[in-house]
């Protein structure tokens, strides 16, 4: 079992001792998820593809907030807030803009690119290193203007 799902599974262990019914609900969210994945593809997830599931879900609830507060349904943004804030204490500290620059300006010297048709060698490069530690639709357009 990987370090980062022993990790998850002793949350939900917490948090039915602590009867943290929102923290519970999910963590369950997210350890379906993961089973539901190493079921159908029969593996045992690593890290690296756990946190990609773990990236995808605040991914998820950041565009449903979006779309609930588009339609005044804040109670339901708020459960969705509350819920990246659980699936976050499961991904490493994320990045800051200059350390995103800096990851960004040695991709693409590693890669030699040159114009925009190089980004998706600067992309390869770049997507292990900051899986589950920046929004990947920010950062590609970071990449855009600096090869532009």
């Amino acid at each position: 079992m990987s370090d980062l799902k022993a990790t998850i599974n002793n949350a939900m262990k917490e948090a039915m001792r602590a009867k943290d019914k929102a923290r519970l609900t999910t963590i369950r969210l997210a350890l379906a998820a993961i089973k539901q994945i190493e079921v159908d593809k029969r593996i045992e997830l690593d890290d690296t593809a756990i946190l990609a599931i773990l990236d995808k879900m605040v991914k998820q609830r950041r565009e449903s907030i979006k779309m609930y507060e588009e339609a005044d349904r804040q109670e339901l943004a708020d459960v969705e807030h509350a819920e990246i804030a659980v699936i976050q204490d499961f991904l490493p500290q994320p990045l800051t803009d200059t350390e995103i620059d800096q990851l960004i300006d040695d991709a693409v010297a590693k890669s030699g690119a040159e114009s925009i048709r190089d980004m998706g060698k600067v992309m390869g490069i770049l997507k292990p290193q900051l899986q589950g530690r920046a929004d990947m639709g920010p950062v590609s357009g970071k990449i855009k203007a600096r090869l532009s």
